[in-house]
């Protein structure tokens, strides 16, 4: 297993005008940064994808990246995954290269993505938006769940709690799926960091689907990031009834969450939050009239 942090020399420079500052404006110390490292994702003798991503829970990640692109949906289409042979100049074992065995009778790829994706980018290299929207096999618009919004609003703050490589390195996103119970409380079911916003939640719907979850009815996914558009999708193919995100969501991302009815929330700071889409799952009884 690759490392989730590395220890790097800095050069520290303080210009806050403190007495230490004055006698010590450069100081040469340590810092604690998030690994970043590719993943070749092999399906078969094809190589299907390569992204930036943080080395941890890496079966998770492609398991869930293969729900996201719509190629299995249940975890006995997923017949195996294995780390290839792979090393560095040293010949050490990278684990940089998962392939994955799919059951007979599943479905394909013709090629692979025709580029690399980023860490900042979840979609990079398919054909057209068109193909994005894919049709999920767990759709969220019938999840009867509803949310009162202060446990909704407290989210963000437990999700951040529970952040152990950001507090380290102050460089990753988290993904943290939340069930919430009929008496209104909620369990945070798991949760996964990386340096891609998009690979966090690829973790969680792989931890999913390989633990027998999906579709995740009854749940919140919440992000550390803003909420783009392929997030919206993610959830979507993996029935997540509501995604909230403590950044802006994009036009496209609320367009999709609309079509797809997912409730999509922005801005979730812990006194306040904006609802995109599907605010009807929001109950608010404890509050105030609104103003329109």
């Amino acid at each position: 297993m690759g490392r989730v942090t590395q220890r790097r020399k800095i050069h520290k420079f303080v210009l806050d005008g403190s007495p230490q500052a004055l006698e010590h404006p450069v100081r040469f110390k340590e810092d604690v940064l998030a690994v970043e490292e590719p993943l070749e994702i092999r399906l078969g003798e094809m190589s299907f994808a390569v992204t930036m991503r943080t080395p941890g829970d890496d079966f998770d990640l492609v398991a869930g990246f293969l729900v996201s692109e719509g190629i299995i949906s249940e975890p006995g289409q997923l017949v195996s995954e294995r780390f290839c042979a792979g090393g560095d100049e040293d010949g050490v074992q990278t684990f940089n290269v998962v392939d994955a065995q799919l059951r007979p009778d599943v479905e394909r790829p013709a090629t692979g993505r025709n580029v690399y994706t980023s860490s900042s980018c979840g979609i990079c290299g398919t054909d057209s938006i068109e193909a994005v929207r894919k049709s999920s096999r767990h759709s969220p618009k019938e999840d009867p769940l509803t949310v009162p919004v202060r446990v909704l609003a407290d989210l963000p703050d437990k999700l951040r709690e529970a952040q152990a490589v950001f507090s380290k390195t102050g460089g990753v996103h988290a993904a943290g799926l939340f069930r919430i119970h009929d008496d209104g409380t909620s369990e945070l079911l798991c949760l996964r960091e990386d340096v891609g916003r998009h690979n966090a939640v690829d973790k969680v719907v792989g931890w999913a689907l390989r633990s027998g979850r999906l579709p995740l009815t009854g749940t919140v996914l919440q992000v550390s990031g803003r909420a783009s558009f392929e997030l919206v999708q993610k959830a979507a193919m993996a029935g997540i009834p509501v995604l909230s995100a403590v950044s802006a969501p994009s036009s496209l991302a609320a367009e999709l969450a609309e079509e797809s009815g997912i409730t999509l929330v922005g801005f979730s700071r812990g006194h306040s939050l904006n609802a995109y889409a599907g605010r009807w799952r929001i109950r608010d009884e404890d509050l105030a009239p609104s103003v329109a």
